[in-house]
């Protein structure tokens, strides 16, 4: 089997790591939007149109499922996606994972982009799923780009920043844009009070991966990763890069703004990039 899995940049990595992890024999085909990334302060129009071509670029090695791993891309393309690829493709989206968060009870907080944060499309999730809750909005300037650039300084100013601004008393925190799944330790290092249980951490990978396999009828879901709806409930990205069970025989192919290449740079700072990179047959 086939898994293609599409977003501006590396933010896919997560997801592509659960999916291998899931199912080692599966091919993985990546494609991204270097030279259009960032993907979320465009208009809804212009990432409608990137991830478009990025989609096709995908759709040409004729995978059997399409993973939208990017939250922007999710919100305002996922439906013209569909219409163009659907029913030969199935096409699974990423949503920030509000419901399971609110199902935790307590206080809790949604790191985004500085786009995302205040939304009208995050405040309806919050207003569907968690109207009960009490809900701190948190955005991130700057935290994406430097995840994709693998600048530590960077990511380490931006954890601190949003951290900052995260109530002491919020024990859970949703990571509403799939970059941030990368540096997942980072954040829950810098949320860390002391005589406190360390800060759940609510990523997308582990549920869209099982998400796309089920789609496809490749494997019945794990245990934990039950479907909660479009974005599904999502596992704590505390799983980080687990080892992958079984020998893997799948390949990996990297296309950046439709060209074959080598997994990107900065891709090999983060340990599902090296996941990848090791354990895969490479195009």
């Amino acid at each position: 089997m086939k898994i293609a899995l599409m977003d501006s940049g590396i933010g896919l990595l997560a997801a592509a790591g659960a999916v291998r992890r899931l199912c080692p024999e599966a091919d993985l085909v990546l494609s991204s939007d270097p030279d259009g990334m960032p993907w979320g302060p465009r208009s809804p129009r212009d990432v409608t149109d990137r991830a478009l071509v990025v989609a096709r670029a995908a759709a040409q090695h004729r995978p059997d499922a399409l993973i939208v791993a990017c939250n922007t891309a999710s919100v305002h393309a996922l439906p013209t996606l569909r219409a163009e690829l659907e029913p030969r493709l199935p096409v699974i989206g990423t949503v920030p994972a509000i419901k399971p968060a609110a199902a935790g009870g307590g206080p809790f907080a949604i790191w985004a982009t500085p786009a995302t944060t205040g939304s009208p499309y995050q405040r309806g999730l919050i207003r569907d799923f968690a109207a009960s809750a009490e809900v701190t909005e948190v955005p991130c300037p700057g935290l994406a780009d430097a995840v994709e650039n693998a600048d530590e300084a960077a990511i380490d100013r931006a954890v601190a920043a949003a951290a900052a601004l995260t109530p002491r008393d919020v024990r859970a925190v949703v990571l509403g844009c799939t970059h941030y799944e990368l540096v997942a330790e980072r954040i829950r290092t810098a949320l860390r009070q002391r005589g406190l249980p360390a800060v759940v951490l609510h990523g997308s990978a582990g549920a869209v991966a099982a998400q796309a396999l089920r789609r496809i009828g490749a494997r019945s879901v794990p245990a934990g990763l039950e479907d909660g709806g479009e974005g599904l409930v999502p596992a704590s990205a505390a799983q980080g890069a687990a080892g992958v069970n079984g020998p893997v025989n799948g390949s990996l192919t990297v296309l950046l703004g439709g060209r074959e290449s080598a997994l990107p740079v900065p891709a090999l700072a983060y340990a599902e990039g090296r996941l990848l990179a090791a354990v895969s047959q490479v195009h």
